[in-house]
């Protein structure tokens, strides 16, 4: 699965510090770029409010792609 080139280690970095330090439930589209709010870290293909494709995965889902 081909995830956008502008999530970075930085930003899922970013993205687990606000999880543990604020309670958010960030996740990403994986098909723009765009953050979305309020994904469980396991969300798959949620809707996304930017480009309206259903390319939206939680955080840890989006991690362990990536490694």
């Amino acid at each position: 699965m081909k995830i956008h080139e502008s999530i970075t280690m930085e930003r899922l970095e970013d993205a687990i510090r606000r999880e543990a330090e604020w309670c958010e439930n960030p996740g990403f589209c994986i098909a723009c770029g765009a953050d979305a709010d309020g994904c469980e870290p396991d969300a798959e293909r949620y809707e996304c409010e930017e480009c309206g494709k259903h390319a939206v995965y939680g955080l840890m889902y989006i991690a362990m792609m990536m490694v």
